[in-house]
């Protein structure tokens, strides 16, 4: 298969210009864990809404179980997406995935609760969760092929970054809504209506993503594919065929990545109100300032990878979760207003050393014909096992222990095997997408 020399003034980008395609190649990101997010901060509403216990523990690990259900259907996702993105395009792909992902936020923002419909709200609530993880498996993969497939060997690393630039973004918008949304309402008015209301303002997103998305032409490196009639009819199958050592580099390749991302960004901000016991203002605040470290952050290790390597940077980045996890924890654990705001600017910090090059470096790992799809099985495989799962892990961990530094266990245990992986990898900042 020859190289190709493709970049963001070639073809893709002839009628929406590169501006437009970077924006519309990421913000499906920003919705994708805008959805997350917004769950995850409303877990203690929804648990009072759509469980018969209310407020105790066992609704609390019933609703972030209801959040891990929604990742396993990401395996159908990614070989649905996967084959529409390799086999048709990578456009068409995410037009569908952005489009059901708002569907499916809205929808629980207006689902009735447990003492409206009775045992038939958490089951709405499972199959639209099992929807949102239907329609977020196509995003990911196909946004890190779109954004490194628009750059040219010298600029994937600060295209890719934008894909995490939007990812840190959701969580950052999440974070504000539910905190402005919490000051219009009482406690009351927020269990009974305004914890609906996030839920509801994520069709915005949706809308801006899909209308982006609809005058976008593909990118270079697959209309150069489509026009050499190189695509392949079952991209899955030639994924599995020649690429199976790669995804599964890539899948390892996600684990501290994924279990960082669920644990410090989804599941921390209730660990600190629950075990901690700081203020809502503070777990907000603190929260928000790390977020926008992080933002910030990405983009520049993502534009520096460019310039020194994804190597040295991934592995700063795994590397940091091994050595900082239980340091951290404990730092959160003292109580500190002071400590709860360091603590989030070195997750953050660290996070984004990762972050920044990770999606070039885990796209550069494929050929074009097949990127979308085996992209996913990587990295999709990796978030149903380990992402969803860490908020109810990490409950039930402390619930059997009585310990709450005992979680820093999981973001530890997982830096380890990405740390390894990470070793074991080829660096590919300055060569060509095959």
């Amino acid at each position: 298969m020859t190289a190709q020399k493709t970049g963001p003034a070639d073809t893709g980008t002839r009628s929406g210009g590169k501006l437009r395609a970077l924006i519309s190649g990421s913000i499906g990101n920003l919705l994708e864990q805008y959805d997350n997010l917004v769950y995850a901060y409303s877990t203690v509403y929804l648990s009072a809404a759509f469980f018969s216990g209310g407020g105790s523990l066992s609704s609390l690990l019933s609703t972030f179980a209801v959040f891990a259900v929604g990742f396993l259907a990401r395996p159908v996702g990614t070989v649905v997406f996967g084959h529409i993105g390799d086999k048709v395009g990578r456009r068409p792909a995410l037009l569908m995935s952005v489009l059901l992902m708002g569907s499916a936020t809205v929808l629980i923002g207006l689902l009735p609760g447990y003492h409206t419909i009775g045992v038939a709200a958490p089951i709405l609530l499972v199959l639209l969760r099992l929807f949102q993880g239907f329609a977020v498996a196509g995003e990911w993969a196909g946004s890190a092929a779109m954004l490194v497939e628009f750059a040219t060997s010298r600029t994937r690393g600060r295209y890719g970054s934008l894909n995490q630039v939007s990812t840190a973004a959701g969580f950052l918008v999440a974070a504000a809504v539910v905190a402005l949304n919490s000051l219009f309402w009482t406690e009351d008015g927020m269990q009974s209506f305004g914890w609906r209301v996030p839920f509801l303002i994520g069709a915005v997103t949706a809308l801006v993503a899909l209308l982006l998305r609809l005058g976008l032409e593909d990118t270079p490196a697959f209309q150069q594919q489509q026009d050499a009639g190189a695509t392949s009819g079952s991209p899955l199958k030639l994924a599995f065929h020649t690429q199976k050592a790669s995804m599964a580099r890539g899948f390892f390749f996600t684990v501290s990545w994924t279990v960082a991302y669920f644990f410090f960004l989804t599941y921390l901000p209730t660990h600190l109100r629950k075990e901690v016991g700081l203020s809502s203002g503070v777990v907000e605040a603190s929260n928000i300032v790390g977020l926008i470290v992080l933002t910030a952050a990405i983009f520049f290790f993502g534009v520096l990878s460019d310039r020194i390597g994804r190597k040295p940077l991934l592995l700063i980045g795994s590397g940091g979760f091994v050595v900082l996890s239980f340091p951290v924890m404990w730092l959160f654990s003292t109580g500190s207003v002071a400590g709860a705001y360091l603590g989030q600017i070195l997750i953050a910090l660290v996070l984004a050393a990762f972050s920044g090059p990770g999606p070039a470096a885990l796209a550069e790992l494929f050929p074009t014909n097949v990127r979308y799809s085996a992209l996913g099985i990587g990295y999709n495989f990796s978030v149903m096992a380990f992402g969803g799962t860490a908020g109810f892990i990490a409950t039930a961990l402390i619930d059997a222990t009585g310990n709450a530094l005992v979680v820093a266990a999981l973001p530890t245990a997982a830096a380890v095997i990405t740390f390894v992986t990470v070793c074991l990898m080829p660096e590919t900042y300055r060569s060509e997408l095959k």
